[in-house]
């Protein structure tokens, strides 16, 4: 090994590119010449073998900046030529490193050290699967006997910073990158994981074991309080292991203290909470060794010790004690016996124990933290009560502290988060305090208590004590929010954050708000009554006298909180009503006094008085509107002529007593369509109408109102039957053919509207009616459309400001109808397509060429703008017609002869691809619909790129080499795919004795060697030689393997190449034979089926391991 070995450079030499190096980081950092000192310490790690001078520089050179540079450049070299280093010259790089941290462990440069420390990390990873066990076992002795403390304090701190770089390495979400597939580093990730980190654990628990007496008995800041700061943080790193290895773990065996494990997908949560489940074999050394009392003790004799000074609770011992303890909470799985749940409870009330003392009184603690005392152990011990309700439920959850307790978890958890409301209240601040972070992993440790372990999406039915606490946090939360609310209008700079967020931002916290409602049910519905009457009433006594902003902020805030306790998202389902409110009033039978029928019908007539311009010019602003329209399309979708199947639903076994069933009848039947439904229905259709109309330029209103509300109301048919009959929504339907100022919606809106529109034909009676209604909707646009293409001085006319509009409105309202259409209505939407064809085409030849504004850079921009919007809406409009899910073109009811869609898609694609320039493939979201549309098509209707013209077929493979070299991640992957389309066809075809894309696939103009040899070649070289993700392998695989086999002399051919260009003889036959193996190995075939493709990607995974980090040197 030149360099590092025998017949390296001399002593003067290595000297002179010392003081290089050296002068270069000082030019750097004096900013003199940058540019070349960078490119001369570049020059350093790019050149070969460069480890003795290195190491010369790392041993004897005095800049700290130049050691730095010199072991980066160690690490580069050593990752790129790798395979060809041999196993000694590995070790040798390895143990220097090593060598190196442990004799300059007082070395006050501690970045040089991080430096060094994480090269040996990423070296011996780099080795992991090569090196044998006794090997790693000769590097680990020497950082066990440092860990230990055999060579003092110093070395026992750099012992333990080099684990902690090294499992940073083999993390998956920390790892260097090492050009190496995704393969490699899962499997040393493993090996890790089963063979070395438990005993890691156990060194970095001995560690800190050794130091912690002198630490309590000293009165000084000692050394070894930093070995204790980071053997904790060692063993909190390796808590928060991924572990999947748990080879003893069962899903059968549950008991009542982990039932089922709740998982981030059980709510929306802010704070971080990572579960740790490492499986019985770790038992020993988390458990039944005392380790956690150890712990718990330590913490609590150096809190006792420095109590006096409050700024020790921020101190890095400190802190790393308590997310440790924090993370034990966490701790989860078959790590514990399975003794019912008895060893993890005995665990939990141990840690609980130990955390009460950060959190009780919490009186005491919050006007501590007011007074100045850091609040940081008050926020650890929210999060330690939220992992421990994450891994448990709420009955063992209240259960824990009863034992050391008179009152339960719940209680505490009631009276600690009171008091961070009340704390709140008192400051409102616009500024993120520790009240608001504690509010808000609080609120996430209800969230996870309240939301059932088996998914069902109820509410967890808390004890009386419970049900008692709930209630009186929701009503501390209201009064806050309304406080917060009415102080929002006094706020002078107008940037409050209240003010400033959208009903969507504001969404996580209130569906926290709603599950605690749920759990007292019967007293916060109530609630908001009263609170909502009292406002009512505020309004209608002062109109005209008392400034009635603050009053409409606490309607807002009130609607936002309602809105989420009476009904649930849905997530693209109809929602049912909350299983709380179908359980619950068990005593009411009487519809019109259902507490949520109260509710309900107060808030639906007071968003009816909308529909009076007096009232709504003084109290109904924009943003009122907004809460307004949110709250009817959520209880809509909920309680609106609800399905006759979920009048009557019980959920989860609850013995339902006749009482109760009549209870739930009276409140689903109140609003169906057999009683007030329809009534309502039609008070929420015209003030839908009244808002798109009243309130122009209101983007957000108009928004909510298209895609929300009227979106829901077409949702379900049996809402469709009563739509159509109404004199409201044909109203609305008039509105949208003849009202100018529903042409002034954003084009997002126009789809909307047209395809909520489109959908209530379904109401209808049958297809005939559903298509006539249709047409009816779109005639004013495709008889718009035809007439002026048809006329004579079209180029003309088609340049004024108005027509530009109305072509823009009208095809966004085309590309709404089209995603709209359904099997009774595609006869409507597929002749309104066919009308609309030719005048689409003309349009587009005349305003093609509206980029050659060149007067001015402003217009300029805007024209590129335009024509960036209009190629975005043809290609969703192309999509659109493209997918069989929303126009079944094959139908028989189509009866247009010679119409099909691959016909559709040929014309297609000769009218966008002379309009697609690699420029405007430059805007991210037209790149990607462009090769959305691209990989589609290639996809399902491949036959039609053989039937495109050679200029047409020449430019979209320019642009599939120009996604193929994509910065996304996405587009790359969509490139790969029609690769592994086009050239799958052409092989299939070939091999059926046709001819596939016949002369597209000769070379011509820019591919004289052909469409698959370029893109072969190409692949090719990104594979083996530049940079890419990890994640494109198995789709680079998919794509390369039907290259390959269309083209075999050219892949033998390029395979000689790379090999005669390989100097070194033992590398040139480890590539010959890795080459080969790429066809040959694992019984692969040429035909490509799907296991043949799994096949093909393991052996270029295995290729790329064996011949990528040499080849890169080349």
């Amino acid at each position: 090994m030149q360099g590092f070995s025998d017949g390296g450079a001399d002593l003067a030499q290595l000297q002179s590119t010392m003081r290089t190096i050296e002068v270069a980081c000082t030019s750097i950092q004096m900013h003199i010449n940058p540019t070349a000192a960078e490119a001369t310490i570049l020059s350093l790690a790019q050149s070969p073998q460069p480890y003795k001078a290195c190491q010369f520089i790392l041993e004897n050179s005095q800049v700290a900046n130049a050691r730095f540079q010199a072991v980066a450049a160690i690490r580069d070299a050593a990752i790129r030529e790798w395979s060809f280093l041999s196993n000694e010259d590995r070790r040798s790089l390895i143990s220097f490193c090593l060598c190196f941290i442990m004799q300059h462990a007082s070395s006050p440069e501690g970045y040089v050290q991080a430096k060094v420390s994480s090269v040996a990390a990423q070296l011996m990873k780099r080795g992991w699967l090569e090196f044998t066990a006794a090997e790693k076992e000769a590097f680990f002795y020497q950082v066990k006997q440092a860990i230990l403390g055999a060579h003092g304090v110093d070395v026992q701190f750099i012992g333990v910073n080099f684990l902690e770089s090294l499992i940073s390495e083999f993390s998956p979400s920390t790892s260097s990158a090492m050009g190496l597939p995704r393969e490699f580093h899962e499997q040393c990730r493993t090996s890790l994981e089963l063979n070395y980190l438990k005993t890691f654990y156990f060194w970095a628990r001995d560690a800190a074991l050794s130091v912690t007496n002198k630490i309590i008995e000293s009165d000084a800041v000692i050394p070894e309080v930093k070995v204790c700061t980071a053997a904790l943080r060692l063993m909190l790193q390796i808590l928060n292991w991924e572990f999947r290895h748990d080879t003893n773990s069962t899903k059968a065996s549950i008991n009542v203290f982990s039932a089922v494990v709740r998982h981030d997908n059980a709510s929306s949560k802010r704070s971080e909470c990572v579960l740790v489940q490492p499986g019985p074999a770790w038992c020993d050394v988390l458990i039944s060794s005392g380790h956690v009392g150890w712990l718990l003790g330590l913490y609590a004799a150096l809190r006792q010790k420095f109590s006096c000074k409050g700024y020790w609770l921020d101190c890095p011992i400190a802190v790393s004690a308590r997310k440790l303890i924090v993370q034990f909470c966490s701790l989860t799985g078959s790590i514990f016996a399975s003794d019912n749940g008895k060893m993890q409870e005995n665990h939990m009330l141990q840690l609980l124990s130990g955390i009460l003392q950060w959190i009780d009184p919490p009186d005491v603690v919050s006007k501590a933290i007011e007074e100045g005392k850091c609040e940081s152990e008050m926020l650890d011990g929210c999060r330690a009560l939220l992992s421990i309700a994450t891994v448990t439920t709420h009955f063992v959850f209240d259960q824990l502290l009863k034992a050391i307790r008179p009152f339960g978890t719940l209680t505490l958890l009631s009276t600690l988060m009171c008091e961070v409301v009340k704390v709140l209240m008192t400051n409102n601040t616009d500024e993120e305090t520790w009240s608001w972070e504690a509010r808000d992993i609080l609120l996430d440790t209800w969230t996870i208590l309240l939301v059932p372990m088996d998914g069902s999406g109820g509410n967890a039915l808390l004890p009386p004590e419970g049900k008692h606490a709930a209630a009186n946090i929701f009503a501390m939360i209201v009064e806050s929010e309304l406080k917060v609310a009415s102080a929002s209008v006094a706020n002078d700079d107008g940037d409050s954050d209240y003010l400033q967020a959208s009903i969507s931002a504001m969404d996580e916290r209130l569906s926290s708000y709603a599950l605690i409602a749920r759990a007292a049910i019967d007293i916060t519905i109530p609630l908001l009554t009263r609170h909502f009457s009292e406002r009512f009433v505020r309004l209608d006594q002062g109109r005209g006298i008392i400034d009635p902003t603050e009053t409409l902020e606490e309607l807002y805030s009130l609607l936002l909180i309602t809105g989420h306790v009476l009904a649930d998202e849905g997530d693209g389902e109809t929602p049912l009503v909350p299983t709380a409110i179908q359980t619950d009033f068990v005593d009411i039978v009487e519809a019109e006094k259902h507490p949520v029928v109260v509710l309900s019908a107060s808030i639906i007539r007071f968003a009816e008085q909308s529909m009076d311009p007096e009232v709504r010019a003084t109290v109904f602003s924009p943003r009122l509107m907004e809460a307004v329209i949110w709250f009817l399309a959520r209880w809509s979708h909920t309680y609106l002529m609800p399905l006759e199947e979920s009048k009557c639903h019980l959920s989860h076994g609850y013995d339902h007593q006749h009482q109760s069933i009549h209870s739930r009848k009276a409140l689903l039947s109140f609003f169906g369509e057999h009683n007030q439904g329809q009534i309502v229905l039609n008070i929420i259709v015209r003030i839908s109408t009244m808002t798109l109309m009243s309130y122009p330029g209101e983007k957000d209103l108009q928004g909510l109102t298209c895609h929300h509300l009227l979106h829901t109301l077409v949702r379900r048919k049996n809402i469709c039957h009563k739509l159509v009959s109404l004199d409201s929504w044909r109203d609305l339907a008039n509105a949208f053919i003849n009202e100018k100022v529903l042409f002034l919606l954003s084009s997002a809106n126009q789809r909307s509207l047209a395809q909520t529109l489109v959908l209530s034909a379904s109401g209808l009676r049958n297809s005939e009616a559903s298509n006539q209604y249709v047409r009816g909707l779109m005639v004013h646009m495709t008889t718009y459309l035809v007439e002026l293409s048809n006329k004579k001085n079209l180029k003309s006319v088609a340049q004024q400001p108005d027509i530009i509009m109305s072509v823009s409105c009208f095809l966004e309202r085309l590309r709404g109808a089209a995603s709209a259409a359904e099997p009774r209505t595609q006869r409507a939407v597929y002749e309104m397509g066919i009308s609309v064809m030719n005048p689409v085409l003309l349009l587009l030849e005349v305003y093609k060429h509206e980029i050659s504004i060149s007067l001015s850079s402003t217009l300029l921009s805007e024209a590129k703008t335009e024509k960036y919007k209009d190629l975005r809406a043809l290609l969703q409009l192309l999509s659109s017609l493209c997918s069989k899910d929303l126009v079944d073109f094959s139908s028989d009811s189509i009866e247009v002869e010679g119409t099909n869609i691959s016909q559709v898609v040929y014309f297609g694609l000769h009218i966008v691809t002379p309009l697609i320039s690699l420029e405007l493939l430059k805007y991210p979201k037209l790149c990607h619909d462009y090769f959305s549309l691209l990989s589609h098509i290639l996809e399902v209707y491949p036959e039609t790129f053989a039937q495109l013209n050679s200029d047409a077929f020449a430019h979209i493979v320019g642009t599939l080499d120009f996604g193929l070299h994509h910065q996304d991640l996405e587009v790359v992957n969509m490139c790969l795919g029609a690769l592994k389309a086009l050239a799958s066809y052409h092989y299939r075809k070939m091999c059926a004795g046709k001819t596939g894309l016949g002369s597209h696939a000769a070379g011509h103009g820019n591919f004289p060697e052909g469409i698959f040899s370029r893109f072969l070649r190409s692949l090719l070289q990104l594979l083996l030689f530049e940079d890419y993700s990890p994640d494109l392998v198995s789709a680079a695989a998919d794509a390369l393997l039907p290259l390959i086999l269309c083209e075999q002399g050219v892949y033998q051919r390029l395979g000689n190449e790379l090999i005669e260009r390989q100097a070194n003889p033992m590398l040139k036959s480890r590539l010959a034979n890795a080459l080969h193996s790429l066809t040959s190995s694992n019984h692969l075939s040429s035909t490509l089926d799907r296991v043949n493709y799994q096949r093909f990607r393991k052996n270029l995974n295995s290729l790329l391991i064996e011949v990528r980090g040499f080849l890169r040197t080349m």
